[in-house]
Formats: structure tokens, C-alpha cells, sequence
């Protein structure tokens, strides 16, 4: 009988992908955890602003780059301006908008956040991939995330539309 590697080599790596993913995120979330640190999507969003220009960047630049609902997103970056980790700006080009700007207590927290999730990462991925490998990964990745931006939102099927009525 043949395995699903055998019959749908791409279904078995996106099944993978999304197990190692699941798994390993919760390894970094205990790690940072047990170190008195707050979880991983505060150190995603913290991140991402520190390499931002000026360490600022609007609400929809910031949710394009973490991987967060945009709901989610607010009310995550409402905890960190209460935090006095980020704070929000008057955007003057456009007077409904704001920019989140990582504050210097937000680089601190970030900084020392990343001994603990370099660890984790090393540990649970790096020491078990080669270089070569997580060259060839990240070309397939980096393929995949430029194909998924410039693609037109996928329609959804007749058969999920179906099952979103029945509840299934």
C-alpha cells in the first residue's frame, strides 16, 4: 500500500509544515514562558517594528508582517500601549489612521525576549537541519509568500460554501 508521501509528496509536506509549525511555536511560547517573558506574538510584533523605518509602521503594514487576525492585532497593540511598549501616532497624511512606534521599553523587552527564542529555535530546528536544507526550505517558503501576495483573493468553492450553511 503506498503512503501518502508516495501519492501526494506536496499534501504530506504542507501537513508537515503545519504540524512542525504548531509544535515548535509551542515549544518557543514554554520557553519564553518559563523564563518570566511574554508570549511569541509580542516579540513578532515588537520585531517587526524595531526593523521598520524609525521603528514605526501603520496598523496594516504591521498586520501584512505578523501572523495575527486583525482584531487580534488591535487589541494586541492596545496590551503593548498600555505596556508603554509601543505607541500610537496621529498619521498626518491620513487623519483616521496611526502609526505604532516601538517604544525604547519595547526594544529592551525585545531584546531580551530573543536569547530565549534563539535558544528554543536552535534546539527544536536548527540543530536538526542543515544548511543546505533550510536554504532549499526557504526558496520553496520565499516562493510560496510571493505567489500568495500577488495573488487575487481565492473565491470560495461551492463545497465550503455548503458546508459554512450546514455548520460543518
Amino acid at each position: 500500500m503506498a503512503t501518502r508521501l508516495e501519492t501526494d509528496p506536496k499534501g504530506h509536506a504542507w501537513a508537515l509544515l503545519l504540524s512542525a509549525h504548531a509544535a515548535l511555536v509551542e515549544r518557543v511560547e514554554a520557553a519564553l514562558a518559563a523564563a518570566g517573558l511574554p508570549p511569541l506574538e509580542w516579540y513578532d510584533v515588537l520585531w517587526e517594528l524595531e526593523k521598520a523605518n524609525d521603528g514605526r509602521l501603520r496598523m496594516h503594514d504591521l498586520a501584512r508582517r505578523v501572523v495575527l487576525s486583525r482584531s487580534n492585532l488591535t487589541r494586541l497593540a492596545d496590551r503593548l500601549a498600555d505596556e508603554r511598549l509601543l505607541a500610537r501616532e496621529a498619521c498626518p497624511e491620513d487623519r483616521r489612521g496611526a502609526y505604532c512606534v516601538i517604544t525604547p521599553a519595547g526594544r529592551a523587552l525585545r531584546k531580551r525576549m530573543w536569547p530565549v527564542y534563539r535558544e528554543a529555535v536552535d534546539a527544536r530546528f536548527s540543530r536538526h537541519v542543515s544548511e543546505r536544507e533550510a536554504a532549499a526550505m526557504s526558496d520553496a517558503l520565499e516562493r510560496v509568500l510571493r505567489a500568495d501576495r500577488t495573488a487575487p483573493p481565492a473565491p470560495i468553492s461551492a463545497a465550503a460554501r455548503g458546508r459554512k450553511r450546514s455548520g460543518g
